[in-house]
């Protein structure tokens, strides 16, 4: 029996939970769920968007599921404090085209892995007297690291290339790094192919032709952009999950916000939800539970009958989890 540590947050964050969990009930895995709270509404309660206790329980479970939190200004971070604690380096976000759904190609399948704990996210601003100025911080060893596991991905997945995606011609110490430590890293793993571009062009290569790209490495701003720029190619955020993995702990989230517009409507798309439990099933290492869950969600994603609004049908939340359950028992 897994122990997973549940956090629904808030706005669609535990609608689209409940409808993973509800799916997982099908899969032949026994899970103890223990809930943990984080997010806006855990700082109206609680006063901190995330507890200690939180964070004690996370590193403690196998695994952990996330939903979505809204974070206004003057609050920390739920999700970024949890990852820093946990020190979930690796922002692990497939792009892939899904049959029946809005995508601009039908032909995309490529992972952006992004830096999780440093850059620009780094957290060390502070305002002038002309206005504000924050630290960029790019390290040797997360670099290494980063660009360790892309090339291991890459590697233990068949996949044929790694690109690294910097801006070295103009941060050229910090980027200079990054892509220093990449092509160094590289030399270990010959049998791979490998590229590098500036983030401007990598933007526009990913509209003319992201079928070239298969694995993606890069800092952590650069990252967050550019995977919602693949959203967009594929449908887009309620199609793709993600996962924030370190060397101790593994914690998955559809990269979706809170949504409070639609919150408590009943028609936020479970999907990426249920991809990122997909995603927790293989850190797990239990493939086949994972894939007989993604082709269930594939199934249903294709056959269009049973999905929500934004992917233009009429289902409620729990209406298309249902559906992706009963293709799961069908398996």
């Amino acid at each position: 029996m897994y122990k997973i540590t549940v956090i629904p947050g808030d706005g669609i964050g535990p609608e689209v939970m409940e409808a993973a969990l509800y799916v997982l009930e099908a899969s032949n895995l026994e899970f103890d769920y223990i809930n943990a709270k984080a997010g806006n509404e855990c700082f109206k309660r609680t006063g901190t968007t995330i507890p200690d206790g939180t964070i004690s329980t996370a590193k403690n479970t196998d695994a952990t599921l996330f939903g979505a939190v809204t974070t206004v200004p003057g609050q920390k971070s739920g999700i970024i404090t949890l990852r820093r604690a946990l020190d979930l380096y690796v922002n692990l976000r497939p792009v892939k085209s899904y049959e029946g759904t809005q995508c601009l190609f039908d032909d995309v399948d490529f992972v952006i892995v992004r830096e999780n704990t440093e850059g620009l996210y780094s957290g060390v601003e502070e305002y002038t007297e002309d206005g504000a100025t924050a630290l960029r911080v790019i390290t040797r060893k997360a670099s290494e690291r980063i660009c360790r596991f892309a090339f291991e991905y890459a590697t233990k997945t068949q996949r044929r290339k790694v690109t690294a995606v910097h801006k070295a011609n103009v941060l050229k110490k910090t980027d200079g790094i990054f892509k220093e430590t990449f092509y160094k890293v590289a030399e270990n793993y010959p049998n791979i192919k490998l590229e590098d571009f500036y983030v401007d062009a990598t933007a526009m290569y990913l509209i003319t032709r992201p079928q070239d790209f298969d694995v993606v490495v890069t800092t952590n701003l650069f990252g967050d952009i550019l995977s919602d720029e693949g959203a967009g190619l594929v449908g887009g955020l309620g199609l793709i999950p993600s996962a924030n993995i370190g060397e101790k702990n593994g914690l998955f989230e559809p990269v979706h916000g809170s949504a409070p517009d639609i919150a408590g409507k009943g028609i936020a798309n479970p999907s990426a939800m249920i991809l990122s439990t997909c995603m927790m099933l293989n850190y797990l290492e239990e493939y086949e539970e994972a894939q007989k869950l993604e082709n269930a969600m594939v199934t249903v994603l294709r056959e269009g009958m049973v999905v929500t609004p934004d992917l233009g049908g009429s289902a409620s939340t729990m209406e298309m989890a249902r559906e992706v359950k009963k293709k799961l028992k069908e398996s």
